[in-house]
This record gives C-alpha cells, structure tokens and sequence, in this order.
C-alpha cells in the first residue's frame, strides 16, 4: 500500500501537462481504456470538462456495452464511442490536402487552381466549336474590322484637317 501510495503522490505532484502526458503513455495499446486516451486527448488540446473527480474506489464499466437511452425509437444512443488510436507524436501530417490545423497545404490548392483553369480551357475550346460560338467568333471578327475601318476613316480626316491649316 505504501507503494501506491507514494506513486499517487508524485503523480499528484505533476504539473497537468506532464500528468496528461504521463496518462496517455500508461493507456496507449489498451483497448479497454480508450476512453480515457479520449479523454486524456480532450484535455490535452483544452477541450475537457470538469465534473466531478475520478477516484479510486470508481466503477469501471465495460466499454464494449452501449448504455440504453429509452424505450423509445431505437433504444440506444446514437452516437457511436470516439475510436481511440495510438497517441500521435512528432510533426503534424497532412491528410486530404488539409493539415490537421485545418488549413489547405500549397499542393491541394494548386492542383485545384489547375483543374478549374483546365475545366475552363476545355469549355472554351467546346464553345467555339459550336454553331453558336462560331457566331460569336464571326460577329468578333466582323466588329473588329468594323472598328479597324472606322480608325482609318478618323485617321483619314485628322490628317486631312492637319495638312489643310498648316
């Protein structure tokens, strides 16, 4: 009993970090307390709420038992438990072009710059193979040597008016 107790001493001593720390070392490859890697991850990114202290003398329950909500639609609680893993150290990693901050990595976001500018290529390409886009295309054509004839013609009669006062 001394030896418990001494251990529950020094780990009563700890500052929480290192607590939590400690806990999630001690839990890691137990299936049946992953509940408390859960919870001990909870707490690490300050998401643990407080309730009443865990002692003891507490009783442990089965994890494998889905507590029943009522005898009403379905009987059980929805919400399936958290799966807990190993505990994730060293650098965080990107998965799904997020990292796990949530933000976008450069190449997920490049790839989907190139896919729109590609998409959009593609589009333009299809169009202008239609009747319809050939239309547009002519009617471009026809309104740029409109526009080209309409400057000489301007060009024409400032020069004139140019060469006639001087």
């Amino acid at each position: 009993m001394s030896e418990t107790s001494e251990l529950l001493g020094r780990l009563a001593a700890l500052p929480d970090g290192e607590l939590v720390s400690v806990l999630r070392a001690a839990v890691a490859g137990r299936p049946g307390l992953g509940a408390v890697a859960a919870a001990l991850a909870q707490a690490e990114i300050g998401h643990a709420e407080s309730g009443s202290p865990v002692t003891l003398d507490t009783n442990i329950v089965d994890a494998d038992v889905v507590p029943v909500a009522s005898g009403q639609v379905g009987g059980a609680i929805p919400v399936p438990p958290v799966p807990s893993g190993p505990p994730v150290t060293g650098a965080p990693t990107a998965t799904g072009g997020y990292s796990t901050s949530g933000v976008p990595t450069f190449d997920s976001v490049r790839d989907k710059v190139e896919q729109r500018f590609g998409t959009a290529q593609g589009m333009d390409e299809l169009d202008r193979r239609t009747p319809a886009g050939r239309s547009v295309d002519e009617q471009w054509e026809a309104r740029e040597k409109a526009a080209r004839e309409r400057l000489d013609q301007i060009r024409k009669s400032v020069q004139g008016n140019d060469s006639g006062e001087k």
